[in-house]
């Protein structure tokens, strides 16, 4: 299997205990953030980590990286993304936002502007667009800035 960078999200505090957990289960490139500890693992590894952590809130495969300094690039950014690769018109999403960026302070905005850039790009390709869910979506986004 092929190896991909993963991000464990986790409390203020707790990268140490996080990064030192990562390292005995065998995870790969370790490197220490902010409530985050990134590292790299095939899907087995995926899911040993999500099994054996117990510092980690949860792990997220980041999919895309862009810099967004204003809603025009944001926008932009989110649709260099070919979400038909990751859902369909039928289905439904949801958007989680994480802020901590000195040219966005609204994480509602953030959601709601990568919103219009997804259902736009289905709009736009298959004339119709995928709904919002927020109880039990088919995929789950989560967007850090």
């Amino acid at each position: 299997m092929e190896n991909f960078k993963m991000v464990a999200k986790t409390f203020f505090g707790f990268e140490d205990i996080l990064a030192k957990e990562l390292m005995m289960l065998g995870a790969q490139d370790v490197e220490q953030g902010v409530r985050m500890v990134s590292f790299a693992g095939d899907k087995g590894f995926l899911y040993k980590a999500n099994i054996a952590l117990r510092t980690a809130l949860k792990i997220l495969k980041p999919i895309y990286h862009f810099r967004a300094y204003n809603e025009i690039s944001l926008y932009k950014g989110v649709q260099g993304v070919d979400w038909s690769k990751y859902i369909s018109a039928n289905q439904s999403f949801v958007i989680d936002v994480t802020i901590h960026s000195d040219h966005f302070n609204h994480s509602q905005f953030v959601g709601q502007k990568a919103k219009d850039a997804i259902v736009d790009q289905f709009r736009d390709r298959y004339g119709k667009r995928p709904d919002i869910d927020k109880d039990f979506p088919d995929l789950r986004i989560n967007i850090h800035i």
